[in-house]
């Protein structure tokens, strides 16, 4: 039976932290520390961050506020500040006319070295960018101007979206220029990593195919190249081929994440088919897979673990849905199988035994997708993705479309990673190796180990040797014959709710088809499986006219030893580890208390239960 550690709740939570992060860990982890941090934030360079009023925060005040350092909030002008600094943050500025509308703005479009046409292009690229700036809902009628009408993706993606502003690439050039130097000085190794980053922001037809790219180097080798933008091609694997070509040229690497699957119109993780329209191969597959090696599982535009479409059988699966694409004149929302985390990991499965390589063999992590400059992933803290929605009364708004775009936001997410050190290499390495998950904001302490555990090894305070030669989150499983079993602790975050459960997704699949299948296995309280093989849900204490809950219920700490049930040898799988909080209540809960309105008035759920998905543990049979 799954155990819950209760005997540790009267220990502090900064103990039962300490203890999961050392005292537990196995000697190769032991020289592994737990970092957070957040690879997707956006500055003043942004063209959307910009238009929705962000004229402050810039790569340089951002880095400061991940420090810890107090910043003036771009739209309201008062003083912000996190209560717990980060560890590392990547300001990922779209490369698509990276500083451009600022410079437009401020100064209008540079006519340095342009002929008398060019000079008048300037001159109305300088009219209109300013009469659009400020209105949240310019970006919608930007983007129609610079993509193609059409609503087909594969079309689309032929055509480049461009936005003809002369003098583009110079402007792009400088703003690239102040976003790796101010990288560059608030870097600190061992206390702080500022990395280098862009994202390549291709969307066809509203199809979300966004990366966020970012680089173990520093600014003498960024100086070198300009980021790739979906500007010179919309296609995944040209992106690929330039982070080839760069990497051999500069000695740079790079790791490319994907986000926003959940409103990629099924293209983020396809199984037969490319952007292209033509069959995946293995170069294709090869590719993907050396960029590709971590995935954005939850961020402010929604959650992508999966959809209750697709797992009908979980009843976590409604988890902050997103329902809208991002083009007004795009079709309505509609779920599919290339669109989520769980079910493209078992897309790869399918890819694997076809072609030997898994494009999808990705570790989880989560981040913000923050359009003020502001990291922020806290219900209590969250300041909205825009400047133009950062207050209560702001997110009661519509914009691009959507109803209440602020309240339908979420307040997510962050990266974990278990590094050997704070610095831009140990960081990557661990992206690499996929020793990373993702939290939708409380820092839940999270190890998984796979092995040969028995019962009770989750208790012992000396387990190196146990661990000698298990396998951590985001590895390779070897060929066995006896069934896996994996060792799982989890630590509440000593400032957020209690823990209600720990559950594992595995997936697999047998003659060709997949399946999926949640197993609850260690959790709170006194609470026993129910006929559906399910723990019943913990009781929610949140009270809805002060937004004050209790951790009368859940455990600070839970941890166990779980075996396969099902285990077939012969099966590639995979496992993943989702630790769930109690109920605790959601930003748009907060701001009803403060407007003094009905929650019911924010049309979005009144709780939520935190949760942190970490990577899986792959089995491939012999």
């Amino acid at each position: 039976m799954a155990l819950s550690l209760f005997r540790f709740s009267k220990k502090s939570p900064a103990c039962l932290f300490a203890l999961l992060s050392g005292f537990l860990a196995p000697s190769v982890a032991a020289e592994k520390t737990l970092l957070w941090g957040d690879t997707h934030v956006h500055s003043y360079l942004s063209p959307d961050a910009f238009v929705n009023q962000n004229f402050t925060i810039g790569p340089d005040e951002a880095f400061k506020f991940a420090k810890g350092l107090p910043v003036i909030h771009p739209s309201t002008h008062t003083r912000v500040q996190l209560e717990t600094p980060l560890d590392f943050l990547v300001v990922a500025d779209h490369a698509e006319s990276m500083g451009v509308f600022k410079q437009a703005y401020e100064e209008g479009v540079p006519t340095e070295g342009l002929g008398l046409i060019d000079r008048f292009k300037a001159w109305v690229a300088t009219k209109g960018l300013r009469y659009l700036i400020g209105n949240p809902d310019s970006m919608g009628d930007i983007l129609a101007f610079a993509t193609p009408a059409t609503q087909d993706v594969i079309e689309s993606a032929q055509i480049p979206p461009n936005l003809p502003v002369p003098n583009s690439d110079k402007v792009r050039a400088q703003a690239w220029q102040e976003s790796i130097t101010a990288a560059d000085a608030n870097n600190e190794p061992g206390r702080f990593t500022a990395f280098i980053g862009w994202e390549w922001s291709s969307i066809p037809a509203a199809a979300n195919l966004h990366r966020v790219i970012f680089t173990n180097t520093d600014a003498t080798v960024a100086r070198q190249y300009l980021p790739f933008a979906s500007s010179t091609s919309n296609y995944p694997e040209d992106l690929w081929q330039w982070l080839n070509k760069t990497a051999e040229k500069t000695g740079a690497d790079f790791v490319a994440i994907p986000h926003n699957s959940n409103i990629s119109r099924g293209y983020m993780f396809p199984e037969s088919k490319r952007l292209r329209d033509t069959a995946i191969d293995k170069d294709w597959i090869a590719l993907r897979a050396k960029w590709e090696t971590v995935v954005e599982a939850t961020q402010v535009k929604g959650d992508s673990e999966t959809d209750p479409a697709l797992s009908p059988n979980d009843p976590f699966a409604d988890f902050e849905p997103f329902p809208y694409y991002l083009k007004p004149s795009a079709p309505a929302y509609n779920p599919q199988v290339g669109d989520f985390v769980r079910s493209g990991l078992l897309t790869g499965l399918k890819i694997q035994q076809d072609f030997g390589i898994n494009p999808y063999r990705f570790g989880l992590i989560g981040s913000t997708d923050s359009h003020t400059g502001l990291a922020t992933a806290e219900e209590a803290n969250f300041w909205g993705k825009m400047a133009t929605d950062s207050t209560p009364e702001s997110k009661s708004r519509p914009s691009i479309h959507i109803d209440k775009l602020g309240w339908t936001m979420s307040a997510s997410g962050l990266a974990a990673v278990w590094a050997t050190d704070n610095t831009r290499q140990a960081i990557m390495d661990a992206f690499k190796r996929r020793e990373v998950y993702a939290s939708t904001g409380p820092r839940i302490a999270v190890r998984v180990y796979a092995g040969d555990f028995q019962a009770g090894d989750e208790l012992k305070s000396n387990i190196y040797t146990a661990f000698a030669n298990a396998v951590p989150m985001g590895g390779n499983l070897p060929a066995q014959s006896q069934a896996p079993s994996l060792l799982i602790h989890a630590a509440k975050d000593p400032k957020s709710a209690h823990l209600d459960r720990i559950q594992v997704i595995k997936g697999w699949i047998n003659n060709g088809n997949t399946f999926e299948r949640i197993y609850d296995v260690a959790w709170s309280g006194e609470r026993t499986i129910d006929s559906k093989q399910q723990v019943p849900a913990v009781t929610n204490t949140v009270n809805l006219q002060t937004g004050e809950y209790s951790n009368q219920y859940g455990a600070t700490m839970l941890s166990t030893v779980w075996r396969d049930p099902d285990f077939d040898s012969s099966q590639a799988a995979f496992y993943y580890v989702r630790v769930l909080e109690i109920p605790t209540p959601r930003h748009s809960t907060l701001d009803a208390i403060a407007l003094g309105i009905p929650v019911s008035e924010t049309a979005h759920a009144a709780t939520l239960q935190e949760r942190a998905y970490t990577s899986p543990i792959f089995y491939q049979p012999q």
